[in-house]
């Protein structure tokens, strides 16, 4: 069946019991991907015993049994109470409001479509194994546990979606919570038909770009398959998604760094200027330390012209990375992707530095991927490795490149604020 737009169906979500939890942000977590391990795992652990944390990344010797591990605790906490299902199939207005930002979209299962529908488009690359390992476990709980983030451009007026969504705020949400990280969060069902049907009418016109979840977007579609979907009723047909009109709720666009733990900055330093020595007066890069506390440095950054990278060991002293050589760039650079893919940074990133450059191999122990500055800074302090702080792509340039069917390198972009994972799940039986 082909999917002519955003069909997004209610379901009966899975929610916290309220009375059986010490508080909703307790059980709460950040996305699968961006929890920092160890320490931010166990910080999830140890706030609450049924954080869900403990579904999202089971800790287990091996990948089996953490899927099965997963399985269990979520039919245990069924059983005991602590997760229930809502009596009525309903869409989730959710709400996250910090300060002035404020986001507010809808939750629910939506229609998959293949990429050449052009319904639902990605535009970063994933790894196999990654999504091999998410659909293990989605496979064994027979569950969404998390919402992926999507974004449409909708006409920016108090019509369809979006009407639905502001009167559905002004009654009592069933769920409000203040993360530790100061977003509040509220959540209602809306359950109206009516409503429902008019949430169908618009969306039904839209397309979608992948904001953030595109493994997880990619396990949905190998599930599928795996599964014999596209049969109509199908649960496996269907995915959780957070759907965002980012016309009257524009997205923040964040950089995602890398840190080399396995490569000390000294010999990244070392081998730059080694690759030099072949490309004339102006070597492989230009490379300029700066004295400066890491705002400065990333104004720095911020204002280069170009492809810029700042290399890092720690606080205190950056590298800044830039004026790569148009030959070096030639002869490593894709040159069948079109121009606007050849000038990315991340592209610049992976095919000059991380590949020809430094020889890393894209390999979790090689490399991390972290959404969060200082995080990245100390990780490579805590390894003895090297930092690669990056800036973030325009929306537009990311949207322009998936309009085009052109994938970014993985983990380019990092669209937020993310919904949280925890304040309601999707059952798949």
């Amino acid at each position: 069946m082909t999917v002519r737009g955003l069909r997004l169906a209610p379901f009966r979500g899975l929610r916290y019991a309220p009375e059986r939890v010490s508080s909703l942000a307790a059980v709460t977590s950040p996305p699968y991907d961006v929890v920092v391990t160890p320490d931010g795992l166990r910080q999830l652990e140890t706030a609450d015993p049924y954080n869900i944390v403990r579904l999202i990344l089971p800790q287990a010797e091996d990948p089996t049994t953490r899927h099965h591990k997963a399985a269990e605790t979520l039919g245990r906490w069924q059983a005991d109470g602590v997760l229930s299902r809502d009596p009525q199939p309903a869409l989730y207005v959710y709400e996250q409001r910090k300060g002035e930002l404020l986001q507010r979209g809808l939750i629910g299962a939506l229609r998959l479509s293949a990429p050449e529908e052009g319904v639902v488009l990605p535009h970063e690359e994933v790894i196999d194994e990654v999504v091999a390992d998410r659909a293990d476990l989605m496979r064994e709980m027979a569950a969404n546990p998390e919402p992926l983030l999507l974004s449409y451009r909708g006409n920016g007026t108090r019509t369809g979606a979006t009407a639905v969504i502001e009167r559905a705020t002004l009654g009592p949400p069933l769920a409000a919570t203040t993360t530790e990280d100061g977003f509040a969060h509220r959540l209602w069902a809306v359950t109206d038909p009516a409503e429902i049907a008019e949430v169908d009418a618009e969306l039904s016109r839209r397309s979608a770009l992948i904001a953030d979840g595109h493994h997880r977007w990619a396990t949905y579609l190998r599930l599928r398959a795996e599964q014999g979907g596209s049969a109509e009723g199908s649960p496996w047909d269907y995915g959780l998604v957070l759907l965002v009109d980012t016309a009257r709720y524009p997205l923040q666009v964040r950089a995602i760094h890398r840190v080399l733990p396995r490569l000390p900055l000294k010999r990244a330093l070392d081998l730059l200027d080694r690759a030099g020595a072949g490309y004339g007066e102006g070597g492989a890069f230009r490379v300029r330390t700066l004295e400066a506390p890491l705002d400065e440095a990333l104004e720095e950054l911020e204002d280069t012209a170009g492809n810029a990278f700042l290399l890092t060991e720690g606080e205190g002293v950056f590298h800044l990375v830039d004026q790569p050589s148009p030959a070096l760039l030639e002869r490593t650079v894709d040159t069948h992707r079109p121009a606007a893919w050849r000038q990315l940074d991340a592209a610049v990133l992976h095919s000059t530095l991380l590949d020809a450059v430094w020889q890393v191999p894209d390999r979790p122990e090689d490399i991390s991927y972290l959404h969060h500055t200082e995080a990245a800074l100390e990780q490579a302090a805590g390894h003895g490795g090297t930092a690669v702080l990056l800036r973030a792509v325009p929306e537009e340039t990311v949207r322009a490149l998936a309009e085009q069917g052109v994938t970014m390198p993985r983990k380019s972009t990092s669209f937020g604020p993310k919904p949280a994972t925890g304040l309601v799940l999707r059952p798949l039986y």
